[in-house]
């Protein structure tokens, strides 16, 4: 069945109802991004920046006025941008506001101060549902959703306080300050958890649950298998395993679960893994990632293409 006949009634209908009304005037906003991509940010289309948006804005308003749009059910859901479309073989367009994907269609979502909309065309065999993205990063830590910024946890292993010293430097040079924690202590649901740990200390957290269920349940495109996690596979679009790395091989990506703030994990086969996603903790390395693989200074973006 297609992502499309999918949906809902109820949510088709109130895509209907908020792609008629907009915002309103307003006093507008500043300092928003507005990136175009398609296979899981693996190809760029276009991005622009407006250091000032004009009334009470919404994501779909933003987008058309940038970009030549299609849409559907009644304009709620964007069909097509210049051009690339989605299609009936489970390829479609989604959404994500600061690394967060969007609860609502693009007509009903409003824009904020710092906002970070990243739109993507990719394949959803594996999961329709991929709840965060690592590739907007400093954000979601710098301003949060719908407005609101998260506080930050940093929960780290014993074994790995080197990586962990590494991603608290690197959140207090982008303006994020952490509160740290050992790994276990509960944060809550209202603040942005940053583990820090190899997949042996960092297995029993909910996230690593959730990865180790599979894409359909975290969004992530890997799973840690072998001894105490002693090897980690990376899966393409379809959810198939088209590679596995061993010592030294790192994981950073992000998940969440309804509408909790993500949890973001920094984990690896071993000390040496962490210390590789920890250094790989930089915008530059995470531009338009969804989850990011790594073994050394070699990025590897997941999901990965099977010619990878």
């Amino acid at each position: 069945m297609s992502r499309s006949v999918a949906l809902t009634a109820g949510a088709i209908v109130a895509a209907v109802a908020l792609a008629g009304c907009g915002l309103g005037a307003g006093k507008g906003t500043s300092g928003v991004t507005l990136t175009v991509t398609r296979d899981f940010g693996g190809a760029p289309v276009a991005s622009v920046a407006a250091g000032h948006v004009a009334g009470a804005q919404t994501v779909m308003r933003m987008l058309e006025r940038s970009f030549r749009v299609t849409t559907r059910y009644g304009g709620g859901f964007v069909q097509s941008i210049n051009g690339l479309s989605g299609s009936a073989s489970r390829r479609d367009w989604f959404y994500y506001i600061n690394g967060v994907q969007a609860a609502l269609g693009a007509a009903g979502t409003a824009v904020h101060h710092g906002d970070r909309i990243w739109w993507d065309l990719h394949d959803w065999t594996a999961t329709d549902s991929i709840p965060a993205v690592v590739g907007s990063f400093p954000e979601p830590f710098l301003h949060g959703k719908g407005g609101r910024r998260w506080p930050t946890t940093l929960a780290c292993a014993p074994d790995t306080r080197s990586a962990c010293q590494r991603v608290a430097s690197e959140l207090k040079a982008v303006g994020v300050p952490a509160a740290t924690q050992v790994i276990g202590s509960a944060s809550g649901t209202d603040s942005i958890a940053v583990v820090v740990g190899t997949w042996k200390d960092v297995q029993g957290q909910l996230a690593a649950r959730l990865i180790g269920d599979g894409p359909a349940s975290s969004g992530i495109y890997a799973r840690f298998t072998g001894a105490a996690g002693g090897t980690l596979d990376l899966l393409d679009p379809k959810g198939h395993v088209v590679r596995t790395l061993g010592s030294g091989a790192g994981l950073i990506a992000a998940t969440a679960q309804g509408s909790a703030a993500p949890t973001w994990l920094i984990t690896g086969t071993d000390a040496a893994g962490v210390s590789a996603g920890a250094a790989a903790l930089a915008p530059a390395r995470l531009q338009n990632h969804f989850a990011l693989a790594v073994q050394g200074a070699t990025n590897l973006p997941l999901p990965l293409e099977a010619a990878s």
